[in-house]
């Protein structure tokens, strides 16, 4: 609707937070009707918001454009062959220097005190962070808020379902978000995010994890801290998580210890 009635060729949506956070993101500077004057990647000395000392509109990476007028810049920025075209390094200023009619859309809920919910997971440590918050027992961004309904796709897929068998092999969830057609067959998951069709075996031991589309947990394996892509079959008694410089050799570690699985990888028989 803003979009629209202010005519735009571009709207960013943008978020406020304080100045001296502000040189980690690209930052839009703006007049008093929010037209968008300049776009910096990471400024040293970020632009404030008119009338709002000591705060700066952080760019949320979000756009609508005009599709004409973005069709245009993307084919003059072609054939003047323009390295790695990208929208906030090249479009969005190529657009500012032609004075395209670009607005800054400010993010919020005029009916709500508190602040409206946004984080950057541009790199693995924020993204695992964020997918844990969701996690808690009140989380900030609450998938199950029916005033703020998430849109997404639905795969066809039948319900999540646990297994139990006799003895140890007991299927469980625990503080855990389940989705669509995975099936946790006598193993133990505990504060974590499994996505759909995944199969968890008898005697697994999951914790502290994202584990993505179609992945099959084997039998006894040990899984801690760690994101692991679609498509991965994790042999019988394999451990992720507990020794950082075995994990060093065939994954991705992070600072903090986080290990990454890519997609379709494939374990050494």
């Amino acid at each position: 609707q803003y979009h629209i009635e202010k005519k735009a060729d571009l709207s960013i949506a943008n978020i406020i937070i304080p100045k001296e956070q502000a040189t980690r993101f690209g930052v839009i500077e703006i007049d008093e009707d929010y037209k968008v004057l300049s776009f910096i990647e990471k400024p040293e000395d970020p632009p404030e918001i008119p009338g709002k000392p000591g705060s700066s509109f952080a760019n949320m990476g979000i756009y609508i454009f005009n599709v004409k007028v973005l069709t245009d810049v993307i084919k003059e920025l072609t054939d003047k062959k323009v390295p790695n075209l990208d929208v906030g390094k090249h479009v969005i200023p190529r657009m500012i220097e032609k004075k395209y009619n670009i607005r800054a859309f400010r993010f919020e809920d005029e009916n709500s005190t508190t602040s409206p919910y946004w984080v950057d997971v541009g790199t693995i440590e924020s993204y695992y962070k964020a997918s844990m918050d969701l996690l808690s027992v009140n989380p900030e961004f609450n998938l199950y808020d029916s005033s703020w309904p998430l849109r997404t796709k639905q795969q066809q897929s039948p319900p999540a379902k646990t297994l139990s068998h006799e003895g140890e092999r007991v299927g469980r969830a625990i503080n855990s978000l389940i989705t669509d057609g995975t099936i946790i067959s006598g193993g133990l998951v505990e504060r974590s995010i499994i996505g759909p069709s995944v199969r968890v075996n008898s005697y697994t031991y999951i914790t502290d994890s994202i584990i993505m589309d179609r992945c099959n947990i084997g039998r006894h394996a040990k899984i801690r801290r760690a994101i692991i892509d679609k498509n991965v079959n994790v042999p019988e008694h394999e451990e992720i998580g507990f020794d950082p410089d075995i994990d060093r050799k065939r994954f991705t570690v992070t600072e903090t210890g986080i290990v990454v699985i890519r997609k379709n990888y494939q374990f050494e028989s």
